[in-house]
């Protein structure tokens, strides 16, 4: 507060913005600011990213939040059913070391792609933890560096795949590993259509001077939104009308369970498309005995309940926060695509928020402070956690 000379309402969301890996920002003026306060600001989202990390693959089955339910719906695959250690410091351990040697890369990566070493360190700090921060007002469109964006896409990706296969790959130095795991391949596949898709947009409105830099840019934006880092490097007002619509869409869907990224996560998206497919087949044929199937395996009611319940909570939060935001004097689009970005821990939203989060009032900064925690913590979680209940059970 006494660097930014913010309120304590705007501060208390800067520094949830940041532990919760959001990248939502009160900040204007960054450019002008102690290095050794922007530094500081990277590194609370890096941690931010750890300990959320730790807590989804070593300290949430503790917490036997819906029992093992709900963790089989959020971690698929090597968290699930193969657990790293069997103790909370041991996997920690594990994931400290993934954590740390992926952020080693990427500022290495950084740097040899041109960054002075201070925003090479500061920006791996926030990119591994798909967290968004940069120590620049125009975030990564300061540099100007096809290469640097395709730097950051490739850790970005790797910031929003399982920690866990990370580990389990890296130690059988089995890479193929990755298309193998059902989420993985989704996700990377998802990546791909929405980044045709927007390629597509950008090069017909022809918001760049060439289809290589339409390609860079798009590609950058999709993997930015989807991973939920949330960084930017164009003025995104100047492309089609519907480039909003597709990258809302695309943190909505959100990166794989049991990483840093937010939104729904792959696993979810793939279950609920397979429970629509099984309720339409089972309507054709009503006699027929039909299992909806994910990694090979019958997925149970139980996991089908956690995971539709899911859905459901992220809808009504969505439209109930959007209402109560819109109540507090923004616009539809401002209010939607700023609850969007806090739910699915993104960062930036359109319209008003665009740039950053100053034309919202204090009102509406602690609703968004309470949307970032309610989707960094998964809505059950935090909801559980607050039920006299739980704590006497």
């Amino acid at each position: 507060m006494s660097v930014t000379g913010v309120s304590f309402t705007d501060a208390v969301f800067e520094s949830v913005s940041a532990m919760t890996t959001t990248g939502a920002t009160i900040l204007t003026g960054l450019d002008e600011m102690p290095k050794s306060f922007l530094l500081y600001r990277q590194f609370l989202q890096w941690m931010g990213g750890l300990g959320i990390v730790i807590f989804v693959v070593a300290i949430l089955p503790m917490l036997n939040v819906g029992g093992m339910r709900l963790l089989k719906a959020e971690t698929p695959g090597p968290i699930k059913n193969e657990k790293l250690a069997p103790r909370v410091a041991s996997t920690s351990r594990y994931l400290w070391l993934v954590y740390l040697c992926l952020t080693i890369g990427c500022a290495g990566s950084y740097w040899l792609a041109g960054m002075s070493p201070f925003d090479a360190i500061a920006h791996s700090l926030t990119t591994v933890s798909t967290g968004g921060f940069s120590p620049y007002d125009a975030s990564m469109g300061h540099f100007q560096q096809p290469i640097i964006l395709i730097v950051a896409d490739v850790f970005m990706i790797l910031g929003a795949i399982s920690f866990a296969l990370h580990h389990k790959l890296f130690t059988a130095r089995a890479i193929s590993g990755y298309w193998k795991d059902e989420e993985t391949r989704w996700f990377l596949i998802a990546l791909a259509v929405f980044s045709v898709i927007l390629t597509a947009l950008a090069f017909n409105a022809q918001t760049h001077h060439s289809f290589g830099e339409s390609l860079n840019q798009a590609v950058f934006h999709v993997v930015s939104f989807m991973t939920s880092t949330g960084y930017g490097a164009d003025d995104l007002s100047a492309w089609p009308a519907a480039t909003a619509g597709f990258l809302v869409a695309a943190s909505y869907l959100g990166g794989c369970a049991g990483s840093t990224a937010g939104g729904n996560k792959f696993v979810r998206n793939v279950i609920t498309l397979r429970i629509l497919k099984h309720q339409m087949l089972q309507a054709i044929h009503p006699r027929a005995i039909l299992k909806v199937v994910y990694q090979g395996k019958a997925v149970t009611n139980d996991v089908i309940q956690a995971v539709m319940s899911f859905m459901l909570m992220v809808a009504i939060s969505s439209m109930v926060l959007t209402l109560i935001l819109m109540l507090t004097g923004l616009d539809f689009f401002s209010a939607f695509t700023a609850v969007s970005a806090c739910l699915n821990v993104l960062g930036p939203g359109f319209g008003e928020v665009s740039s950053n989060f100053i034309p919202v009032s204090d009102t509406g900064t602690w609703v968004l402070t309470l949307a970032m925690i309610l989707g960094r913590l998964e809505y059950f979680t935090l909801l559980t956690l607050l039920l006299p209940q739980f704590w006497r059970d």
